[in-house]
């Protein structure tokens, strides 16, 4: 069985697939920065508890593979990093040094995926906590 994460009353495993683009698509910015941007993305997901499992920084996407605490909305996540990394990086390679308000780095939205088991894995599973609950019920009669 996998390793699961835990809270203080709860034992999860919540993995998503995450992609998101910059604005208009603009490689020749994005392409500066890319180097910088892995080591941002991980602090930033630390700070909401939560880790990068894989990613990959394309010209014009970015592919996550997060890991996420049951606690936390993936949208409160992603846009948590995504607005973060645009004002970090518009701060510290950009020409100027204030709040960048209405400057934005990435476009509007994303797309998530669960990252989920196999099937029958789960069909598995069901079946045999069926079968325990049983032979739970039954014990129980004779008491």
């Amino acid at each position: 069985m996998d390793k699961f994460e835990s809270l203080s009353h709860t034992a999860w495993e919540c993995k998503y697939h995450v992609m998101f683009i910059p604005k208009c698509r603009r490689r020749t910015l994005y392409l500066r920065l890319r180097p910088h941007l892995g080591e941002v993305f991980r602090k930033l997901a630390a700070q909401k508890e939560s880790r990068i499992e894989g990613g990959h920084l394309m010209p014009d996407l970015v592919h996550m593979m997060l890991s996420i605490p049951p606690k936390y909305a993936v949208s409160q996540v992603v846009g948590f990093i995504k607005g973060k990394t645009a004002i970090h990086l518009a701060r510290v390679y950009g020409e100027r040094k204030r709040n960048f308000v209405g400057q934005h780095l990435w476009a509007r939205g994303y797309f998530v995926s669960t990252v989920g088991r196999d099937e029958a894995v789960i069909r598995e599973c069901i079946r045999k906590q069926e079968g325990e609950d049983q032979r739970l019920e039954q014990l129980g009669l004779w008491r």
